[in-house]
């Protein structure tokens, strides 16, 4: 694979850019490989990338049943930050974020990745108290946060409207090297290191059964024949339930619908992120100066990809009390996503009931910030067949022990 690089881009200006490769192989499917990664989105093309690097695994298949980067990865709003609450949570997000910052660098691929930093604003004395809670626990943790007035807010983001009416600013829970980064660049760069290390990334490819032989994962029925693998890793978000049960196990995940949307294009307001959890919104600005909108799941389960009226106009017009100013724009487009959520509002990174099958899943409206974390402990888990530090914690044997790692109010409105 040629280098992208400033010479590169000069030498082929210079011949008319007839010299580009493609970013990566589409191969036909081998008769077996040694890994087998279910789904190419951000995780399950991290864990390919991670066990190649990490683990010089290069006999591996990544089979998407669309297009690459083309389920949650290519439909979310790109926060990326690690002030969670509980420990584990803190380590593994934290991990993501600080791999997030030399990833352009690592793949060789420009992810514009974004430190512009993430404000999660406390408008009710219960915030104020949960912020400077969580505040205290990342600096026990080592992650850097702090819980700032409303002063420091207003000059951070000067269109906030901090009186009111229902709700005042009283502080904020703010991270500096939160950010964001561009979402499909993501899964792009990803998927072109992994082309370059061997493995093959096979689209348009759907799973449509599990072979399994003495309680041990044999290969996959798929919609281009069948498979063989030593190993299967199931990293396929909302629709991990489905594929669990062709597995012949059941995961404690509900899928539900997750909205977002985005203005038409303006000048630039806003340069950070802002999450306001209490009126159940958050705003940032892409570079190409939409606002990015969204808030938390729709209040049913569903596999939905499609956005509706009744839940863009509950986050908008909630949002409008803090930043007046959106109140006169249009909405450019809007999106659903499939989010898996458990009911501790964390992830599921385990080895489960079927021999040499892996799931990664759960990671609810939270997951495009902890995708080079999470390929990272999946990886480990994969390779190995046990669960590394990062991963330890997040086994399905803790519903069955009730230890539960609660981040249903560290995770605001779950983003």
């Amino acid at each position: 694979m040629r280098r992208y690089s400033a010479f590169a881009i000069a030498r082929e200006a210079a011949r008319h850019h007839q010299g580009w490769e493609k970013a990566w192989r589409s191969p036909a499917p081998k008769d077996r490989y040694d890994v087998i990664v279910i789904g190419a989105g951000g995780h399950g093309l991290a864990t390919a990338y991670y066990l190649g690097k990490n683990h010089g695994i290069r006999n591996l298949a990544v089979i998407e049943k669309g297009w690459l980067g083309g389920g949650n990865t290519g439909r979310n709003t790109t926060i990326i930050r690690s002030n969670y609450l509980q420990d584990p949570s803190a380590a593994i997000f934290e991990k993501s974020r600080s791999l997030y910052e030399t990833l352009s660098q690592d793949l060789n691929y420009n992810i514009m990745f974004s430190p512009r930093g993430v404000l999660m604003l406390a408008q009710t004395e219960h915030e104020v108290r949960g912020w400077q809670r969580t505040a205290q626990a990342n600096r026990l943790q080592g992650v850097e946060t702090q819980f700032i007035g409303p002063e420091k807010v207003k000059e951070l983001v000067p269109i906030i409207r901090l009186e009111g009416p229902r709700y005042p600013v009283l502080g904020a829970l703010w991270q500096a090297r939160g950010g964001t980064a561009r979402h499909d660049a993501v899964a792009w760069g990803y998927a072109r290191a992994c082309s370059d290390m061997g493995h093959d990334i096979i689209q348009q490819c759907e799973v449509t059964g599990i072979r399994s032989e003495n309680g041990q994962v044999t290969g996959v029925e798929t919609t281009k024949g069948s498979i063989g693998c030593g190993k299967l890793a199931i990293v396929v978000a909302g629709h991990s339930g489905v594929l669990a049960e062709m597995a012949g196990f059941r995961l404690p995940i509900e899928s539900a619908p997750l909205q977002a949307l985005v203005s038409e294009p303006i000048k630039p307001v806003i340069d950070v992120v802002v999450m306001a959890n209490t009126v159940h919104g958050y705003l940032s600005q892409s570079d190409k100066g939409e606002l990015v909108i969204g808030g938390g799941t729709d209040g049913y389960n569903g596999y939905t990809q499609r956005g509706s009226f009744q839940h863009v106009e509950e986050t908008v017009r909630a949002l409008i009390e803090t930043f007046p100013i959106i109140s006169r724009l249009r909405m450019l487009r809007q999106w659903g996503g499939i989010v898996d959520m458990t009911g501790d509002r964390s992830p599921i990174i385990s080895t489960t009931p079927l021999g040499n099958c892996f799931v990664n899943c759960g990671w609810g409206t939270g997951g495009f910030k902890a995708i080079p974390g999470s390929g990272w402990a999946m990886a480990d888990l994969v390779a190995k067949g046990t669960p590394g530090p990062l991963a330890a914690e997040f086994g399905l044997n803790r519903f069955r022990e009730g230890r539960f790692i609660d981040e249903s109010v560290a995770a605001g409105v779950a983003h």
